[in-house]
């Protein structure tokens, strides 16, 4: 076979496509492999450059396929939907790949190793949990209306409904019983959550990177935690201000004819990381109303200028590209440091 300097790999669950290219550019690997048959074909080709789109179990396969000597690259499939000529089969994505990867403005995902991974997952299970108590919160509150029984608004306000429905009489025996169902499943949920968040928090305690970030107003040790699991895809960004796009917190360009026209955000990237950042602005700026004396004189005179929401955007647009700035120096918050303009100024 020719050398190859390029393999683009389309996966699946047990089929993966295979599609390299010599060095003149033309196809010389087209090959359909079993996923137990991955490893001991890669393990005896030379090391190349291999393309895989970042999707599940991506992050698994770039570490075994490094470890047998290859340079692996994740690309975003959005990237790599652009270089599919006309049909879609697994075929025509690996082709894709290989073709996207060789170009030169193209950005790459960054590979996580399994420690990042598990944290990840761990972000995970407390999101997923927390939609789950919240939808099982709002079955109850509405199975419990309509037996006449209400209660305020708030997590707290659950367990004294159930404990209502629990001695209420006048309830049917089948909707009691039900109740219990669903008074024991909400415990356990919030008994979990708990644990999970537990082990957030220890393992915020652990990571020097999270502490330092939570020391940025709006952040905090959630969003510290997050932005922290998610630094190697934070250090693939160029720079602070690509940090922010990338995570969709800038506006879309529909400009054209000379003239600029911005319209809202691209919501791109993570959304978790996003509604973070948007909540804990949110935050600082309710804090700012009610303690003007302690807020930033550019954080007032934005929010006379525009309304709450935008510059909840604003700011967490601002601390996104903070947050990138100090993973990338090692650098501690600094509330008190000058501009560029000041500082040249002074």
């Amino acid at each position: 076979m020719e050398k190859l300097i390029r393999i683009g790999v389309d996966t699946s669950k047990s089929v993966f496509q295979l599609h390299g290219v010599n060095v003149l550019e033309q196809p010389v690997l087209r090959r359909k492999l079993r996923r137990r048959e991955v490893v001991p074909y890669f393990s005896k080709l030379e090391p190349t450059v291999i393309g895989i789109e970042a999707c599940g179990c991506s992050h698994y396969w770039a570490r075994t396929l490094r470890e047998l000597g290859h340079e692996v690259r994740l690309i975003a499939p959005q990237h790599a939907k652009a270089y599919v000529r006309r049909n879609k089969n697994d075929a025509a994505d690996a082709e894709a790949l290989c073709e996207a990867m060789s170009r030169p403005r193209m950005n790459f995902v960054a590979a996580k190793s399994a420690e990042e991974q598990a944290a990840l997952m761990l972000a995970g299970m407390r999101r997923r949990l927390i939609k789950m108590r919240t939808q099982l919160a709002n079955a109850i509150r509405s199975y419990a209306a309509e037996f006449g029984l209400f209660a305020a608004k708030g997590l707290g306000r659950i367990e004294p409904l159930l404990e209502q429905a629990a001695v209420d009489q006048t309830l049917p025996e089948l909707a009691r019983q039900l109740f219990a169902l669903q008074a024991g499943e909400y415990a356990k949920l919030d008994a979990e959550l708990r644990e999970v968040e537990a082990k957030l928090r220890a393992w915020h305690r652990d990571s020097e990177v999270s502490r330092r970030i939570a020391e940025v107003p709006g952040i905090g040790p959630i969003g510290g935690t997050r932005i922290a699991m998610k630094k190697p895809d934070a250090m693939a960004c160029r720079s602070a201000r690509h940090y922010s796009a990338w995570i969709g917190l800038t506006a879309k360009d529909h400009s054209t004819a000379g003239k600029l026209r911005l319209g809202g955000i691209t919501r791109a990237g993570d959304p978790e990381l996003r509604s973070l950042l948007v909540a804990g602005a949110m935050a600082v700026i309710r804090h700012a109303e009610n303690h003007p004396e302690r807020a930033s004189p550019w954080l007032l005179d934005l929010l006379k200028r525009k309304p709450r929401k935008l510059a909840a955007v604003a700011l967490a647009n601002k601390n996104a590209r903070i947050a990138w700035k100090l993973m990338k120096t090692g650098g501690r918050y600094n509330p008190n440091h000058p501009r560029p303009e000041a500082a040249k100024a002074a």
